[in-house]
């Protein structure tokens, strides 16, 4: 299966700017694409995953990725559909683009990928050559038919976030110029912009030029909702913000309805090992083979074949509540999933189960104890005047409090 052809069936190709150009120079030739990631915060999320593994198709088939950081576009803000963005400051922006440089390095060799900050040239652009060599070519009619624009018509959009679009040009017309950069995607949110670079190329450059943009679809679950977010919010890649276990878990319960665009999407997985987890899945679904496949896929992409056993370790202490084999970098990744309690002196554990919120109320955990249902480590409780102490903490800090079956609460000792 060719490139293209491999694109189509991951579901990686929405708007293509012209097919017969694309399929010849991904299936017959090598170039040099971009894809841009705005800095907007310290960590991109899960979501940009997608874009990733793209990034990876291609330089697998030889094709060399631009990365390009937006410490400029960053700055100005790409039109939310809701309301305007907050402006970052220069430093703010700056710093959260290294950040994500580092990031982006760890999928992507920096010896094969070509890392840039739009800053470098976007900055040095005076505002009448702004106004004189680039705002001239698109008519406001252009740039108000734009889909991001149309959205915000109705509550407003400033002068700055209605820009963004001629910036995200130049990016593509200065990367064709410099690094001869010949394609350029992103999801379909970005095609306006997308399409507004190869208009400035087509308009400097001429009718000849061979820059051509893609975008794919983006990722939602099944029921419509928005792929990547969790109860505790947005699942961050940064694994100090969310933890391999928490990315682990997510993946392991994704719906069977959601499993073929995920294998296809976030693992470089062959088709033929993704058809047969399909398969697999649609036989004997209460196996999930598919997902325990999946989740061990993007862990290991994202933080490492460590880290999908330690996810692995903890999942499986949860499930049978044995927490005495966890490492202490195990038990640091489980304690930031669970409530916690500090403790410095020997506590009730009626108090410990209250201020962990195991129970609403000493009452209702004078209950659960009296009942059987609590146990400290493996240690059921007995005695509603149990104390806890540091005698329990396992690697001298945690200990894992336990309300029936799936009830957990984690005491880090001080």
């Amino acid at each position: 299966m060719k490139l293209y052809d491999e694109l189509l069936w991951r579901g990686f190709i929405k708007d293509v700017s012209n097919e017969e150009k694309a399929r010849e120079l991904l299936d017959n030739d090598k170039i040099k694409f971009y894809c841009g990631f705005d800095p907007t915060g310290e960590s991109l999320t899960i979501g940009h995953l997608v874009q990733v593994v793209r990034m990876l198709l291609l330089e697998k088939y030889g094709h060399t990725p631009i990365v390009l950081i937006g410490g400029a576009t960053g700055l100005i803000g790409d039109p939310k559909q809701t309301s305007e963005r907050k402006l970052l400051t220069l430093e703010e922006s700056l710093l959260n683009a290294e950040k994500i440089k580092v990031q982006l390095s760890q999928f992507l060799d920096p010896n094969k990928a070509i890392f840039v900050n739009n800053y470098d040239w976007i900055g040095k652009i005076d505002m009448i050559s702004f106004l004189r060599d680039y705002g001239k070519h698109f008519s406001i009619n252009y740039m108000i038919a734009k889909d991001t624009v149309q959205k915000r018509l109705e509550i407003g959009i400033s002068y700055t976030e209605f820009s963004y679009m001629l910036i995200q040009a130049i990016d593509f017309l200065h990367l064709y110029r410099t690094l001869d950069c010949k394609l350029q995607f992103g999801g379909s949110d970005q095609w306006g912009n997308i399409t507004t670079g190869l208009e400035l190329i087509r308009k400097l450059e001429g009718e000849n030029s061979k820059a051509i943009g893609l975008s794919s679809p983006l990722l939602l679950k099944a029921d419509g909702s928005k792929f990547g977010k969790s109860e505790s919010g947005a699942l961050w890649l940064d694994s100090n913000l969310t933890t391999p276990y928490e990315v682990y878990q997510y993946f392991l319960n994704a719906s069977d309805a959601d499993i073929e665009n995920y294998l296809k999407q976030l693992t470089l997985l062959p088709r033929a090992e993704i058809e047969e987890l399909v398969k697999k899945q649609q036989e004997n679904p209460e196996l999930r083979e598919a997902q325990k496949k999946l989740a061990y896929e993007v862990v290991k992409l994202m933080h490492g074949e460590e880290a999908v056993h330690q996810a692995q370790k903890v999942t499986d202490a949860l499930f049978i509540g044995e927490f005495s084999n966890l490492s202490k970098a195990e038990f640091k990744m489980l304690s930031k999933t669970l409530d916690l309690v500090t403790l410095s002196e020997p506590k009730g554990i009626l108090d410990i189960l209250v201020e962990s919120n195991l129970a609403s109320s000493k009452r209702e955990a004078r209950t659960f104890v009296q009942s059987g249902a609590i146990l400290l480590n493996d240690l059921k409780m007995d005695s509603i005047d149990y104390m806890v102490t540091n005698q329990h903490a396992i690697h001298d800090a945690y200990a894992v409090v336990r309300r029936g079956k799936k009830k957990y609460a984690m005491i880090i000792f001080l």
